[in-house]
């Protein structure tokens, strides 16, 4: 069981029948009247957000949610289809059940998939991801110090903002939350 006072971004919770995420939430007090908890919460199943609020103390159900180590095969159109290592049974989820985590993985990748009553939802990818530019304009010699930054196209084709003297072929770290450019990864 989770109460409305042990709420924090990330935390799950059931409610109506489905698994939800919190994705952010705010305690309100008003008057003489009770506390009311507005929310942000992600239904796992169907991907959609939605606002609610609650009672301060209500509580729910925690949802029965496994996670499984797999490996990303490659996508044909819409799906995205991903192997269990450990029994090697292939399976496939649809771009609207990844979300945005469709910018981050790239073949062979490892993943937490996250399963409710066995069926499959979403992915969990790492916090930080190293990805190619594909696509951005030349660096030149001396453009090191500025910090100012550039766009480039990675090879799952993410856009994000890199400094100048990065070129195509550089590999990168990128922060999955936040979507941003961290570091160059050596070679």
């Amino acid at each position: 069981m989770i109460s409305t006072n042990e709420f924090r971004k990330g935390a799950k919770m059931e409610h109506k029948g489905d698994p939800y995420e919190i994705i952010d939430f705010q305690h309100t007090k008003i008057g003489r009247g009770g506390a009311i908890v507005r929310t942000k919460i992600k239904n796992l199943r169907t991907g959609s957000i939605v606002e609610e609020a609650f009672k301060g103390g209500e509580k729910f159900e925690t949802p029965n949610l496994d996670e499984k180590n797999m490996q990303y095969l490659y996508n044909q159109g819409d799906m995205y289809f991903f192997m269990d290592t450990q029994n090697y049974e292939q399976f496939s989820l649809t771009a609207e059940q990844l979300g945005d985590n469709i910018k981050f993985i790239k073949e062979n990748m490892e993943v937490k998939v996250l399963y409710y009553h066995e069926t499959p939802l979403t992915v969990q990818v790492p916090m930080f991801v190293e990805l190619k530019i594909v696509k951005t304009s030349p660096g030149f010699k001396g453009d090191t110090a500025s910090g100012s930054s550039k766009p480039a196209t990675l090879e799952t084709g993410l856009m994000v903002k890199v400094p100048f003297h990065l070129n195509e072929g550089d590999v990168i770290r990128v922060d999955t939350r936040t979507s941003e450019y961290m570091e160059r990864v050596k070679s």
